[in-house]
């Protein structure tokens, strides 16, 4: 006969199954760190929580000299540092990216991806990070398709000050942006919706831009401070 501790961690393990199918991100008692089961599902961690391994300046094959701390766990962006964006060595199609991140009150910041080295200067879609309160367009607010497609009212952003959970899932066309568990943009590359908003914004002149392309994943530097931590990625494969 099962014994109740058994059967109480089972129905456990299914309820956590069943909230991440549906976007709850269970929180990480050991960020900066993957379990066997998180391995063995394909996930990789863009940060290690020790080096800055996996990462260089924009169209640069070594880290900046300047602007950027490793500390406790924490990869820092350093107010006024000038030590300029930061991508990752790999570059991804279809993927899970998730990562916890802090600003102060007043800063901006924000997360890219489908970069490309390609072009002259690191333009991708970017998942915004700012203190909202200083935002009049919310094109350019918190989980915002920056200067593109705003995200859903009411989303559950957390004050400057603490930490606040993202993701961005691209899977084919679609594309979804997460902020704590809570799905806040839905759109389509390439979509006559997408491409005309994107008309409307600073990228209209930027070749491709709202299509889809392989590319890698930047960390802006935007002369405030912010700090990133449990950048974990997993590749996916899309029938």
């Amino acid at each position: 006969m099962p014994q109740p501790f058994f059967i109480a961690a089972v129905l456990f393990a299914t309820l956590l199954s069943a909230q991440a199918d549906r976007g709850f991100i269970p929180p990480r008692t050991f960020p900066n760190h993957l379990d066997w089961s998180e391995r063995h599902a394909g996930w990789k961690l863009l940060f290690d929580g020790r080096t800055t391994a996996g990462w260089h300046s924009f169209k640069k094959e070594t880290f900046p000299g300047k602007g950027w701390k490793v500390e406790k766990g924490v990869l820092h962006c350093l107010p006024n540092g000038k030590g300029g964006d930061i991508v990752s060595v790999d570059s991804f199609e279809d993927f899970d990216l998730r990562w916890q991140w802090m600003i102060p009150p007043k800063a901006n910041n924000g997360i890219k991806y489908f970069i490309t080295e390609e072009r002259s200067e690191a333009v991708g879609h970017e998942y915004q990070m700012i203190d909202d309160t200083t935002v009049n367009d919310q094109r350019q607010s918190t989980a915002a398709f920056y200067d593109v497609l705003p995200p859903a009212p009411n989303k559950p952003l957390r004050p400057p000050g603490q930490w606040n959970e993202s993701r961005v899932l691209v899977m084919g066309n679609r594309v979804e942006h997460w902020l704590n568990g809570t799905r806040v943009l839905i759109y389509e590359l390439g979509s006559p919706e997408v491409l005309e908003a994107v008309g409307k914004s600073k990228f209209k002149y930027v070749k491709g831009f709202g299509t889809k392309i392989r590319g890698h994943i930047l960390l802006t530097e935007h002369h405030d401070e912010c700090s990133f931590r449990d950048i974990r990625i997993r590749e996916l494969h899309p029938q």
